[in-house]
């Protein structure tokens, strides 16, 4: 990593290993085309989340899936970095995921982890697990094969405040899961508050979480004070300050329990503005961007390169990227949107301006 300074001491430049995006949405169809690119312009690799509709559930179709992602890449010629994107695959656990499942799965050579999304827990979601307890020949399964589990670690019970979701999920599922399965590798996915960080802080080595730039960067207030606002609607939701100033520190901190998972998540505006409200952030356009901003604010820009570049790549045994991005200090103005299929799709941040250009 190069921290490059002007006269004053200032940063100008960051040159840093190419990072690798550890929670991705891509979507499917046109929509996936127009969304591919940003991220493929920035990043090497990415974890692509299975909640297409229908799901990711096997091997078979996590193949299919890569090889219209593929196609895609191939078709999209506005970024040399895209004839080298490589797409990560997941499996989509429902409650009749088998053992055999996770044996296929490992066999492919391209599905590096399964997703447990609690039925109901966010967008396309319904196909998911209903009783976690009744998994447990999965997770030793994929133990066995050294696959890795990502969670939405929340609970969808009506009774549960939406704010403590995440808290009421590790007592209630995710100690005795991790308890049971010593061996089995865990991401814990867009941590968003202090009981998710001690968790992860405390526990043992293979296990881990992913951090968003929206959870570093914003409390509740943005989405709630001065009228709703839908582009900083995601799940898990904003938390309190005290929440997110406890990730920020876990992202800064250098420890390769914490890297870097965009969760970008597309959706077309009239669903986004509309009464469902879809949850999840558009962050792929300006990701390392944000990233930057949240680091420089944490005084830790000298940390970026870990938490987006290695850590994650080391989890996931894969060889760290060898080619290079530059963070130039240049300001640039966020879109009002991009095309998404039919429709178009509106960014985190849309209108404000941000210090840094990743190109």
């Amino acid at each position: 990593m190069k921290i490059e300074r002007d006269n004053n001491g200032h940063v100008v430049a960051i040159t840093m290993t190419r990072p690798d995006d550890m929670h991705l949405h891509l979507r499917d169809g046109v929509a996936m085309k127009n969304v591919l690119g940003p991220t493929a312009r920035v990043f090497r690799r990415a974890i692509v989340m299975p909640n297409l509709t229908p799901p990711i559930r096997t091997a078979d179709d996590a193949l299919q899936y890569k090889e219209k992602i593929i196609s895609q890449i191939k078709r999209n010629p506005n970024a040399d970095a895209q004839d080298t994107f490589e797409p990560l695959m997941t499996l989509y656990l429902t409650d009749h995921t088998t053992p055999q499942n996770i044996m296929d799965a490992k066999s492919s050579g391209i599905v590096y982890a399964c997703k447990l999304y609690p039925a109901g827990a966010t967008t396309n979601s319904s196909n998911g697990v209903t009783n976690i307890e009744a998994m447990d020949a999965v997770f030793k399964a994929m133990a066995q094969h050294d696959m890795v589990l990502c969670i939405h670690a929340e609970v969808t019970d009506p009774d549960v405040d939406i704010f403590d979701r995440e808290a009421v999920f590790i007592e209630r599922h995710l100690r005795r899961l991790v308890q049971q399965h010593p061996d089995l590798k865990v991401v814990m996915e867009h941590i968003t508050t202090s009981e998710g960080v001690d968790f992860v802080w405390n526990a043992r080595e293979n296990v881990v979480a992913t951090i968003t730039p929206q959870h570093m960067l914003f409390n509740r207030n943005q989405l709630l004070v001065g009228g709703i606002k839908p582009d900083y609607y995601c799940l898990p939701i904003l938390k309190a300050e005290a929440h997110r100033n406890a990730v920020a520190a876990a992202a800064v901190s250098g420890s390769a329990k914490f890297f870097l998972g965009t969760d970008s998540a597309p959706h077309a505006s009239h669903k986004k503005y509309a009464e469902c409200g879809c949850a999840g952030c558009y962050s792929a356009p300006y990701a390392m961007e944000f990233y930057a901003t949240a680091f420089e604010v944490m005084d830790a820009l000298d940390q970026l390169e870990g938490f987006a570049s290695h850590f994650g790549a080391d989890f996931y045994g894969l060889p760290r990227n060898k080619d290079h991005v530059i963070l130039y200090r240049t300001q640039q103005k966020i879109r009002e949107s991009f095309s998404f299929g039919e429709d178009v799709v509106v960014p985190l941040m849309v209108g404000k301006t941000l210090s840094w250009q990743c190109n």
